[in-house]
């Protein structure tokens, strides 16, 4: 069984106290789909609830992340694709699930990217996603000191696996972002004074 959107979200909700941990969800969702569609997939939907539960198991179970998931999804009844497609983002860190398809490879590569985005939109004055560009971000992306937790040798590799160039990834991984600002509370905002 394929979850529809909206279970995928309830179990996030049920698995996931913290707000944070809730945004992120929707921003690797939003991503994902938008990376869906790029790619023609025909199944945007079930990229999109992938990337919303990739990390259903991190806030209860941090140190079976990626493992434990298996359990929970399989005791739902879910399609062995979606559980293997969420345990492979944590290929090398937590998970032996190598990415194969072109889901599990975009779910690996923009997970940590996610981060890294959502981190600078808040440094910018509009605190939003919306006016984001590449060279802001890249500029991040290079400064290994900024949002230091995120893993910027994963996103390297995922790009490799992608076939893509690293420029080009963040651009799609901002518009995806921008399709679900309000979402994850990255709209514009007035400048504070």
């Amino acid at each position: 069984m394929i979850p529809t959107r909206e279970e995928a979200w309830e179990w996030v909700k049920e698995y996931n106290d913290s707000d944070a941990l809730r945004k992120h969800a929707l921003a690797v969702e939003g991503v994902m789909r938008h990376f869906a569609a790029l790619k023609g997939a025909p199944d945007v939907d079930t990229w999109g609830v992938v990337g919303l539960l990739h990390d259903l198991d991190y806030e209860k179970y941090p140190e079976e992340h990626c493992t434990k998931v298996r359990q929970i999804l399989g005791e739902k009844g879910v399609d062995e694709g979606v559980i293997r497609a969420v345990a492979s983002h944590g290929w090398g860190m937590c998970s032996e699930v190598e990415p194969v398809s072109d889901m599990e490879k975009t779910l690996y590569t923009v997970d940590e990217l996610t981060g890294l985005i959502n981190a600078a939109a808040l440094m910018r004055p509009s605190r939003s996603v919306m006016d984001m560009e590449l060279k802001s971000a890249k500029k991040k992306f290079k400064d290994k000191r900024f949002a230091a937790g995120v893993n910027r040798d994963v996103v390297l590799k995922g790009a490799q696996m992608m076939g893509m160039e690293l420029d080009d990834i963040i651009t799609e991984t901002i518009k995806g972002m921008q399709e679900v600002a309000e979402a994850i509370g990255l709209e514009m905002h007035e400048p504070q004074a």
